[in-house]
């Protein structure tokens, strides 16, 4: 009988064949600028501008400080792009949320549009409110609420002309009603009480019967209540 051959287990080549390593997906010019742009306006609101860095941004992103100068030009770049996005989204909120037909509901809606945009898009508001650094910025939040009081002063001239009051007097109301339902946003940011849907009905309670007609319980009129 032949002697059986001893085989060496570690000399034989395993039939198991070696887990590949993963491969990255590379990226594309748009998608990576989209990951700055979030990165950025994380940053930028947990941080403030000056706090936030090129290189913490570019670790963040997994890529090379000269990644974000290739997209943005640097910080400066960035910041301003992401200040301009945010003002945008807020205006067009607040401008597509004026449907109604009745002066006191439009007041429901733009303060409902403000607050919205606060509980949905946190770290854009406290981006906004806060003093740009940068001198060629595309705006600020004043030139924001500047540009919302301007559809509201519309709204309010209608409403001055048929109650026979002076419509020119419409600018200066916008403003006010406007400045105090962005301040009170502002509060309201940190805060988050009382609930939303009673933020705005004691804020067009304010503005709607003024504080000698307040009413005990306000009410809101339109359709949504929450």
């Amino acid at each position: 009988m032949m002697d059986a051959v001893a085989t060496d287990s570690s000399s034989t080549p395993s039939n198991e064949a070696k887990p590949r390593r993963a491969r990255r997906t590379r990226m594309t010019g748009a998608e990576r600028r989209a990951q700055l742009l979030e990165i950025g306006r994380t940053l930028f609101a947990s941080k403030g501008f000056e706090a936030t860095s090129v290189e913490e941004i570019a670790a963040k992103a997994g890529v090379s400080k000269p990644v974000v100068y290739e997209h943005f030009g640097g910080k400066e770049g960035l910041y301003a792009v992401v200040v301009d996005r945010e003002m945008r989204r807020l205006l067009d909120m607040v401008t597509s949320s004026l449907t109604a037909g009745h002066p006191r509901e439009l007041c429901e809606q733009a303060a409902f549009a403000l607050l919205d945009y606060i509980e949905e898009y946190t770290d854009g508001f406290r981006i906004l409110v806060r003093d740009s650094p940068i001198p060629q910025s595309t705006g600020s939040f004043a030139s924001l609420i500047s540009d919302i009081a301007t559809q509201v002063e519309d709204i309010l001239g209608r409403e001055f002309k048929r109650r026979g009051f002076d419509p020119k007097l419409a600018p200066l109301y916008a403003q006010a009603l406007v400045g105090m339902v962005a301040l009170t946003g502002q509060w309201w940011l940190d805060v988050r009480r009382p609930k939303k849907a009673e933020v705005a009905a004691h804020l067009v309670n304010l503005a709607w019967h003024g504080l000698d007609g307040l009413e005990a319980k306000p009410r809101l009129i339109g359709r949504r209540k929450s």
